[in-house]
């Protein structure tokens, strides 16, 4: 296996990754940002619960995204966790408030107490959402990178219109993606509470979808240019819009189990879709794309490097897809509320 197919299998390897963590985590996310709608104390119990087997396993694929990047491309990683300082520090914040939040709630029977977590666990999600959002918007736009590919910008830059449209949209995705977890598992009233959630997170998630594809197609044309070029890529905008339009339709007929998994399907799709525009470019230069940009080819490491890495990822992968897997299988199901729920 030559250098090149390496570098290019690991960067489908870090974009699996990702996938992973967003379908995964992204309902944990969407369980929080939805959090502090519901009122009553029971509910939200059950909505931390619902998610409380699960969460911090979801996490571990952010953590093989990041080992991955600093072991695989540590030019993108240096770039990334330097330029982009502040926005990972502020997601780091979040994902640690986050964590505390679940994990503090329940430690007192104190109304105000449970309050506060509350309202911490939702603006920690809702700020995680948006920074994963922001972070892709800056990748999609570029930053400034010059000749060494050392990041020469500021924290303004990264809060530019675009960049906070695919963080509005990253929220609204990830809302619907929550909704229908709780939904399939929830009952009673509850239930069809959240039935009418889910309806009204479609319709936003629609709109912000119409929005930000066709803002991305006139301001970032890079996005579609490889699709204009060989017009068969537009099979994975066609599947991306399939699938999307699925979610509505499965729910509506009560197979909420469905429906989630063409959520899951469509955010497949729509990174697909980022890959496709972005390929071969890990990180977008603004001040000269061409030859500033970071890829996968030039920011990759050494051979034998990636393939020690290789044997890694072919050992620690698979137990982290088993685990995961026995953890979904054995909470499976409505939740039920017991003496050690949250």
């Amino acid at each position: 296996m030559n250098e090149l197919t390496l570098a290019l299998l690991w960067y489908v390897i870090i974009g699996l990754c990702v996938i992973f963590y967003v379908i995964l985590d992204g309902f944990d996310l969407g369980v929080g940002i939805l959090h502090f709608f519901t009122k009553k104390d029971e509910d939200r119990r059950i909505f931390l619960n619902a998610i409380g087997p699960f969460w911090d396993g979801n996490e571990v694929w952010l953590v093989i995204v990041g080992g991955a990047l600093f072991a695989g491309f540590p030019d993108v990683y240096a770039t990334l966790f330097s330029g982009f300082y502040d926005l990972c520090m502020i997601l780091l914040c979040g994902l640690i408030f986050r964590a505390v939040a679940i994990e503090f709630r329940s430690k007192q029977a104190s109304k105000r107490w449970r309050q506060i977590w509350d309202m911490v666990f939702c603006v920690a999600s809702l700020v995680i959402s948006f920074g994963i959002g922001l972070a892709f918007g800056n990748l999609i736009e570029g930053v400034p990178l010059d000749a060494h590919k050392n990041f020469v910008g500021n924290m303004q830059i990264f809060f530019r219109p675009y960049p906070c449209l695919v963080g509005l949209f990253t929220c609204s995705l990830l809302a619907m993606h929550g909704a229908i977890f709780l939904a399939m598992k929830t009952e009673g009233k509850l239930h069809e509470r959240l039935r009418r959630w889910v309806k009204k997170s479609v319709l936003v998630f629609l709109a912000m979808y119409v929005i930000t594809t066709v803002v991305t197609c006139w301001v970032q044309p890079h996005m579609v240019s490889r699709m204009l070029e060989q017009p068969w890529w537009f099979l994975f905008a066609v599947a991306a819009v399939l699938a999307i339009l699925n979610v509505p339709r499965e729910f509506s007929h009560g197979r909420d189990f469905m429906a989630f998994l063409f959520s899951c399907l469509g955010i497949v799709f729509l990174f697909c879709l980022y890959g496709i525009g972005m390929f071969p470019i890990l990180v977008r230069s603004t001040i000269d794309p061409v030859n500033h940009s970071l890829t996968y080819m030039n920011a990759a490491s050494s051979p034998l490097t990636l393939k020690v890495l290789l044997i890694i990822v072919a050992i620690g992968v698979p137990l982290v897809l088993a685990y995961g897997t026995m953890i979904y299988r054995i909470f499976r199901g409505k939740v039920k509320l017991g003496p050690t729920s949250y």
